[in-house]
């Protein structure tokens, strides 16, 4: 074309003269870079398993798992019923000068309901005689027995007289060894059958019964029996009758004076008090009089 007359002809950058740099040709070979590449262990292998967790990680997994409203709501629960355990525990022994029912031991079996009653021949009980003044020096009374299970309270005397299991009672007091004859204040469930009671008459039939029922497991055999009282009782529905019991020991002849109270004290079965000394401890004999104005239902 004419206006590319008398012009040199067209050179790229690299083959001008003038370009500072040689042009450099690769050849295929050169063109190829190996890159190593790093060591292995040998042939692919599938990654070990995580370790088994024992029962206090599966524990603390799980309890990362909980809502944390769920863990406040449980630690909420446990916190209030630990303090309801904690003011039944405080004032469940909120009685003055009160004992809790010691529970007898298995030192023998409990009798039958109504055992003891038969072949025991009793003249009738006076229809209401007072209790007499025994002789004797009044033990101090230093508390009161609250015996819960049957709902009965009476006087909790001082020394010589000590809290002794005493089975079949619930609660007992007793001066020296557990043998025949007994010195004891018990306390326990009627442990014959009977209907309900409902008169005076019936109180002091029931009465009767525990009496004869004491002959035969706390009293010497072949006893006699002498009718000392018979009277309701201070305060409160039932009766109480006391009694002489003359026997023969070890060849000699000793008694004991006794009572037996029958009291309702609103549960399935009436109460029965039973208390007697034997004349080795006829310097107690007072106590009795104690029992009687003190007995009344709880």
């Amino acid at each position: 074309m004419a206006h590319n007359q008398g012009q040199e002809p067209y050179q790229p950058s690299y083959d001008a003269p003038t370009t500072p740099f040689q042009r450099v040709e690769l050849s295929p070979a050169d063109r190829t870079v190996n890159v190593p590449m790093p060591p292995t262990a040998g042939p692919f292998r599938t990654p070990p398993a995580p370790p088994r967790r024992g029962f206090v990680g599966r524990l603390v997994t799980g309890i990362g798992d909980v809502p944390i409203k769920a863990v406040y709501l449980l630690a909420a629960v446990i916190a209030t019923v630990l303090a309801v355990v904690a003011i039944f525990a405080l004032f469940s022994g909120d009685e003055p000068n009160a004992i809790e029912p010691q529970r007898a031991q298995d030192s023998g079996p409990a009798p039958a309901s109504g055992a003891g009653e038969a072949g025991v021949a009793l003249a009738p009980v006076p229809e209401s005689l007072a209790f007499p003044a025994m002789a004797g020096k009044a033990s101090k009374v230093i508390g009161t027995v609250v015996d819960k299970r049957t709902g009965i309270s009476y006087p909790k005397l001082g020394t010589p007289w000590a809290a002794k299991s005493f089975a079949p009672f619930v609660i007992a007091q007793r001066v020296g060894k557990v043998e025949l004859p007994h010195t004891m204040v018990a306390s326990a469930p009627l442990p014959v059958t009977a209907d309900k009671p409902v008169t005076s008459a019936d109180y002091r039939e029931l009465a009767v019964r525990a009496a004869r029922w004491s002959l035969r497991t706390q009293h010497p055999e072949d006893g006699t029996v002498t009718w000392t009282a018979s009277q309701k009782p201070v305060k409160g529905k039932g009766w109480i009758v006391g009694f002489k019991v003359d026997y023969t020991l070890d060849g000699e002849r000793h008694s004991s004076q006794a009572l037996a109270a029958v009291i309702e004290a609103g549960r399935k079965k009436p109460a029965m008090l039973l208390a007697t000394i034997p004349d080795s401890d006829k310097s107690h004999w007072r106590d009795l009089n104690t029992l009687v104005k003190g007995l009344r239902s709880a």
